[in-house]
Formats: structure tokens, sequence, C-alpha cells
């Protein structure tokens, strides 16, 4: 069996590789202009996954002199960094990831074109026109078949509800108002993922993409300052009842603190 790297770290773990590693740094001090770390996701941790190889991203650092940069993302070396390292409860922040794939559409499902009469011959999901006959060509303006989905966007101003640490309470569901012992995974697991084990993050209203498929957070690029952004929320409840079946069952004990929902 051949590990990977194994001669690289041999390498940097003799005094002669960690000269070298120092003389990189202060060139970097000396010359560099802009310093960018890599950071790679942990596979390792998403039970299930058939894809073996992290996810890759390069982050710039930001703020202070060239050499405290350099410093600053040198210390963060092969160290994990926990996602409330980063982002705080009640943060507006940007999630940035691809859509769910439709594959080949057509006119009306993909840009929402009205139908033609119900009489019309060779089909009525079209669009009629295409343009005049000059300029001769199909303007980019025209509604068109294509792919849909398994695109690249950006989906603004999330409000972070609840932040969760692996082993702590805030893991659980529990709320002020509802002490129920239920862990935030529903009854069953999430759909085509599982339970949730480790750090998670709550937010308000949908994210981009299927179960599973990698995105990237950053805090928002701009000043936050109406009500919505600034509110701090308290959460009464979080319902946990099982995603997999119409009938929606509760967890045991829930119906005596929370008392009956539905007539």
């Amino acid at each position: 069996q051949i590990i990977a790297f194994t001669k690289y770290s041999n390498k940097y773990e003799s005094d002669d590789g960690k000269k070298e590693i120092q003389t990189q740094l202060d060139k970097m001090k000396k010359y560099a202009t802009v310093i960018r770390v890599l950071a790679h996701t942990q596979l390792r941790k998403m039970k299930g996954l058939k894809q073996k190889k992290a996810h890759l991203m390069e982050i710039q650092v930001n703020g202070g002199t060239i050499a405290e940069k350099v410093d600053y993302a040198y210390g963060f070396f092969e160290k994990q960094i926990p996602v409330d390292a980063v982002f705080q409860k009640d943060e507006m922040i940007d999630i940035i990831g691809v859509t769910k794939g439709k594959g080949y559409e057509g006119v009306v499902t993909r840009w929402g074109v009205t139908r033609l009469p119900r009489k019309t011959h060779r089909g009525l999901r079209k669009v009629a026109c295409i343009g005049a006959w000059h300029p001769a060509r199909v303007s980019y303006t025209v509604a068109r078949a294509g792919q849909n989905g398994y695109h690249h966007r950006t989906e603004m101003n999330k409000k972070i509800y609840r932040l969760g640490k692996s082993g702590d309470e805030s893991h659980q569901a529990v709320t002020e108002f509802d002490r129920t012992e239920k862990d935030i995974t529903p009854m069953g697991g999430f759909p085509h993922y599982g339970v949730v084990n480790d750090d998670y993050i709550l937010i308000n209203g949908c994210c981009v993409g299927p179960k599973k498929r990698v995105v990237t957070l950053r805090q928002s690029l701009l000043k936050q300052t109406s009500r919505l952004a600034l509110e701090e929320i308290k959460l009464k409840f979080i319902d946990t009842s099982s995603n997999l079946v119409m009938a929606a069952s509760r967890p045991p004990g829930e119906a005596q603190v929370s008392g009956r929902l539905k007539a």
C-alpha cells in the first residue's frame, strides 16, 4: 500500500526541511503582495459518499501587513476551522453553490413563456416568433429550449438561526420553550442524507443544490442595516417529525411537553 505524500512529509520533518519552510515564508513576507491559503473539506466525516477526493478552495487573507498575514495563515496549517470560528448566530450570510440539474427542458418550463392556443399546429409549448428577418440571427433575449438547472448561483442574505456543535446541547433540538430531549436530526434521518453527527448550521430559507452537494458560505458583502438583519432570533420550537412519510410522526415524549399540535 502506497500512502500519498510520505516522502513530502518526511522531507519537511527534518531540520533542513524546516529551514526551507522558513526560507519560503521569509520570501513571501518580502516579495508577496497578496496572501491566499488552500482549504479543503473533510470527506471522511461524510459517511455514505462515494467521493474520496476533497474539495479544494483558495481563500484570500485580508487585513494587516503581509508579514502578519503570512504568520496568521501559517498558524492554521493542518488545523480544523470550525464553523463557529467564522460565523455567529443572527448573522446574514451568502450561500454559493450549483443548483439541482433538470436536464434538457423546453421554453415553457425553462423560461415560463405562455403556451400557444390549443389548436396550434405542430405543438403549443413553443415560442411562435423567434425574431424578425433582419438582423438575420436569433437574439440571445429570445427564449429557447436547452439545459435547465446545474447552474452556479449565489443566494444572498440568509440569516443564521442556530450554530450546533457536536456533543453540546446546541446539537439537540431543545429550545427555551420546548425542553423535549431530541436530536436535531428528524425521525428516520434526512431523506437522501442520513443523520447529522457533526457541527451544523441552521439558516432561514432554502439552500441551493440537492442533498450532499458542497456549498460555499461567505459573510455578507453589504453592511446590514434592516430590522430583519439586526433582529435577535429566539427559536421556540424545532420540528423533528419524520420527513420520510406523508403522515409525520412526532418524537416520543414531545406531546407531553408541547401538547396537541392539531385537532
